[in-house]
C-alpha cells in the first residue's frame, strides 16, 4: 500500500495523505490498531456500517490519543444508551456538566482538533467516509 503524500497546509513542515479503502467488516479497527503506535500522527479511520454490522470511526491526535465511536448509516456518531445514562448520572442536575459529558461521548475534542486538517488544499481530494462490505 502506497500513499501519495503532499504538504499539509495547516501545520507547516508536515505532510498529509488520504487513502480510500474497501474491506471486510473489522478492517477499520485493524487499520486504526496498526496506526496506534505512531503517536505523533493525527488520523481518522472511518468504516461505514454494512448489513448486520455497525460502522465505526477512530480518531487520533497526539495530545488526546484515540477516540472510538459507533456510526450509523448517515455517518452520525451513535452514543449507546448506557453511556447517556452514565453522563446523566455523573452530571446530576448540573446542565453544564451534562453538556461536558455529552461532548466527551461525541468525541467533540477530537473533532475540534482534527477539523482544520480535514480540509485539503486545492490539489488534493478529501474522502470523508470509507466503506466496508461483507
Amino acid at each position: 500500500m502506497n500513499f501519495d503524500w503532499i504538504e499539509q497546509p495547516v501545520l507547516r513542515g508536515t505532510q498529509r495523505a488520504d487513502f480510500y479503502w474497501e474491506g471486510e467488516p473489522g478492517t477499520g479497527a485493524a487499520i486504526a490498531s496498526a496506526l496506534r503506535g505512531w503517536e505523533h500522527l493525527r488520523y481518522e479511520v472511518t468504516e461505514e456500517p454494512s448489513e448486520g454490522t455497525d460502522g465505526g470511526r477512530w480518531m487520533h491526535t497526539p495530545d488526546l490519543g484515540v477516540f472510538y465511536a459507533q456510526v450509523d448509516s448517515a455517518g452520525n456518531t451513535v452514543i449507546p444508551e448506557d453511556r447517556i445514562r452514565s453522563a446523566m448520572e455523573s452530571a446530576g442536575t448540573n446542565a453544564l456538566e451534562l453538556h461536558r459529558e455529552l461532548r466527551l461521548a461525541l468525541g467533540q475534542a477530537w473533532d475540534d482538533e482534527l477539523e482544520p486538517f480535514r480540509y485539503a488544499s486545492d490539489m488534493s481530494p478529501v474522502v470523508w467516509l470509507h466503506r466496508s462490505f461483507g
